[in-house]
C-alpha cells in the first residue's frame, strides 16, 4: 500500500537522536477500510479505494450505502483512490498505519490550505506596499498600481497578480520525514508543517 487517509491533529515538537528540538505535525492516519478494488480486466487499471472516518447513515446517499454495504463496512466521510497500490488485503479489510509507514520513510502530504478570504496584493502576493511603493502607485499605500499597457493588449492578462481569494486550495507538501509511528494510537509524526487546519482531512503518500 502506498498511502493512507488521515486527519491533522496539530503540531508539536520532539527531540531527535542528536538532541535537537524538531517541529513536527501529528496526524491521525487510519484505520482505513478498503471500500473498492479496481483491476485492469474490469476497470483498465489497478487501484484501491480507501474510506476513513465514520459518517452518519442519514447523511449518506442510497447509492453510497449500497457501495459500503458491498464492502461490508460502515459509511465513511472521506474516500480516496490510490493507484497502482499493492495490498494483500481484500474488500472490507482494514488498513492501519503500521501496514503502510515506518520511521524514516519519506512521505508527501496532500491537504486543503487554510482559507483566508479576499485579500489584497500586499498579503496575497507579497507586494512591498508602504515603504517600497511599486507598480506605478503614487499615494495609495497598499494598492496594486498600474497593471498593464494601453490600447494593446486592451485586457488584463491572465495570471496577473491582483487581489482575490487567498488559500482554500489543494496543496501538496513533499519529502517530509516520518519521525515516529504510534500504531496503538493510529498516529504518525512527520517533520515540519502540512497544509490545512486542525481536524482537516489529509492524504499521506509513501514515497519509499
Amino acid at each position: 500500500m502506498n498511502g493512507l487517509i488521515g486527519r491533522k491533529i496539530g503540531m508539536t515538537s520532539i527531540y531527535d537522536d542528536a538532541g535537537r528540538n524538531v517541529a513536527c505535525t501529528v496526524i491521525e492516519a487510519g484505520p482505513c477500510a478498503v471500500t473498492h478494488v479496481k483491476r485492469p480486466e474490469t476497470d483498465g487499471y489497478y487501484a484501491i479505494q480507501l474510506g476513513f472516518a465514520d459518517a452518519k447513515e442519514k447523511n449518506t446517499t442510497k447509492a453510497l450505502k449500497g457501495h459500503f454495504a458491498k464492502a461490508n463496512t460502515t459509511p465513511k466521510r472521506k474516500l480516496v483512490e490510490f493507484r497502482d497500490a499493492e495490498l494483500d488485503k481484500g474488500l472490507g479489510d482494514v488498513v492501519t498505519v503500521a501496514d503502510v509507514f515506518k520511521e524514516g520513510d519519506m512521505v508527501n502530504v496532500v491537504g486543503t490550505s487554510k482559507g483566508k478570504g479576499f485579500q489584497g496584493v500586499v498579503k496575497r502576493h507579497n507586494f512591498k506596499g508602504v515603504g517600497d511603493a511599486t507598480h506605478g502607485q503614487h499615494n495609495r499605500l497598499r494598492a496594486p498600481g498600474s497593471i498593464g499597457a494601453a490600447s494593446y493588449p486592451a485586457k488584463v492578462v491572465k495570471g496577473m497578480r491582483m487581489a482575490g481569494q487567498m488559500g482554500n486550495k489543494r496543496v501538496k507538501t513533499q519529502n517530509l520525514t516520518v519521525l515516529k509511528v504510534l500504531p496503538e494510537k493510529n498516529l504518525i509524526l512527520v517533520k515540519g508543517a502540512i497544509p490545512g487546519h486542525k481536524g482537516s482531512f489529509v492524504i499521506i503518500e509513501n514515497r519509499t
